[in-house]
């Protein structure tokens, strides 16, 4: 059992109400981790505790700001086996992927202490005479980051990083997944030397998400929200800002295609798909749900991954030698279940795994799958992967396309100018050639179009994203006409 606190004001603190609730493992169903339900009035105290911290973090030179997130990279780093258990006992993960979050989690700190220095602006060419105009990015306040369960530690880091380092104070609104795994963020950033109130994390009970993110996003003081999740929720959040008039980065939902053309590396394209498919039980918003396969190599293709396919088993994260672990929970399972038998009941073969064991599914291969079908246009979120056989590059290129989604793609192909040209027609924010759907890197600016969302975290592009522009004249000369 973890029991926890919320963070607010650097201290830890209860819900207002007394309320509290339970988080139980997809696994066993046992009460894992307990904390605090807080409501609105805990939302508002967490925002005024940022407020209060604002004037004096914003003005804070930019190597201190440094000096500061890389300590919390390097805490965050060596407790990596504290955030690997929390993300096991609350989300069913492996330990590796729960390392893997860690060492990228503090990455994302190191990425964000190396742009507080280039946080720059502008001398911009003004026809007043003797006036020296200025465009200049500056801190924009208190933001708020709502991040997910599915990668925690690194999408919780990546909501508040880059606010801190152009100078804002953060609130992160912890999911009801994996309330401990977020709260430990916080911990780290408390003992790498934030000053009270500059970093808050609020809980909340599911019943009470809406209640909490409307008095977040609501309340005055809040000039910054960015949200990563479901595309049905980035919507309602999208509203909700726009309400406010709050600017909102958004990183939302994906069905991200993964394209093999005939004159592909099978080998390299077999173990492509299966990576992106199969990470984190297709927990990953980029993870690869249809792979697009010419043709004229499906036989050969389809051959080799369920070959590769079928030794990829789940299991208890425990017993360490399985490479998925659980879905996050037994729901989450049924809508794979649903989809798979929609598919079957449409033409649709199960070609490798598709038998559940709780929260639990080996990889799993739905071959000739089409748009009459469920699992053609949902976003499955879990271990199965769509095949879709095309005649062509255009034919390819119009299924990847036929989603409401944008985030991640790839192309696999020996012709490298053939395959910039499909990359260069899909329409998402992310393509890869070569390579897998599912890629991080701090520096990248990495965001989505369409259904997906819109912004970018990450390196210089994020900047934008956590700053005001502000328009500043020095002037000496004045003319005027009366």
């Amino acid at each position: 059992m973890n029991d926890i606190s919320m963070l607010i004001q650097g201290r830890a603190t209860a819900a207002l109400g007394g309320g509290s609730f339970e988080r139980n493992s997809p696994i066993d169903d046992a009460v894992v981790s307990r904390a605090p339900a807080g409501r609105s009035a805990d939302a508002v105290a967490a925002v005024e505790a940022a407020a209060a911290a604002f004037a004096e973090w914003s003005e804070l030179g930019p190597n201190p700001r440094r000096a500061l997130l890389l300590k919390a990279a390097d805490i965050m780093q060596s407790r990596a086996p504290d955030f690997a258990r929390l993300m096991t006992a609350e989300t069913g993960s492996t330990t590796g992927w729960g390392m893997f979050n860690a060492i990228l989690a503090a990455g994302v700190l190191r990425e964000a202490a190396s742009m507080t220095t280039q946080i720059t602006g502008e001398i911009v060419p003004s026809d007043k005479k003797g006036t020296l105009a200025l465009a200049m990015r500056v801190p924009a306040g208190v933001c708020v980051g709502i991040a997910p369960w599915n990668a925690p530690v690194i999408l919780g880091v990546r909501a508040v990083a880059m606010a801190l380092a152009c100078g804002n104070t953060v609130i992160l609104k912890a999911s009801e997944a994996c309330p401990a795994t977020h709260r430990l963020i916080g911990d780290v950033l408390h003992e790498a030397g934030l000053p009270a109130g500059v970093v808050n994390v609020v809980t909340n009970a599911p019943a009470d998400a809406a209640e909490v993110v409307s008095a977040l996003i609501s309340h005055p003081k809040v000039r910054r929200v960015n949200f990563t999740g479901s595309t049905r929720v980035g919507k309602i959040i999208g509203q909700l800002c726009g309400q406010n008039l709050k600017p909102a980065l958004l990183e939302l939902g994906g069905k991200a295609p993964l394209i093999v053309l005939d004159d592909a590396d099978l080998d390299a394209a077999v173990d492509g798909a299966a990576f992106s498919a199969f990470m984190n039980q297709g927990q990953i918003c980029m993870s690869a749900e249809r792979v697009i396969v010419h043709e004229a190599v499906a036989d050969a293709f389809i051959e080799r991954f369920r070959a590769k396919a079928a030794k990829i088993t789940a299991g208890h994260p425990a017993e360490g030698k399985h490479i998925m672990g659980s879905v996050v929970s037994r729901a989450a399972m049924q809508h794979v279940e649903q989809l798979l038998a929609d598919a079957a009941s449409k033409g649709g073969k199960v070609i490798c795994g598709g038998t559940a064991n709780g929260a639990f599914m080996d990889a799993t291969i739905v071959d000739h799958v089409g748009p009459h079908m469920s699992i053609y246009t949902e976003e499955s979120f879990g271990p199965s992967v769509s095949v879709v056989r095309v005649k062509d590059d255009e034919e390819a290129i119009r299924v990847a396309n036929d989603t409401e989604y944008g985030l991640s793609a790839a192309v696999f192909s020996m012709n490298i100018n053939r395959a910039i040209a499909v990359a260069k027609r899909i329409e998402s924010g992310i393509c890869h050639i070569n390579g897998p759907t599912v890629q991080d890197e701090p520096q990248m600016p990495f965001g989505g179009v369409k259904g997906s969302g819109y912004g970018r975290f990450g390196g210089k592009a994020a900047i934008a994203e956590f700053t005001d522009l502000r328009w500043i004249t020095i002037e000496s000369h004045q003319h005027y006409p009366f």
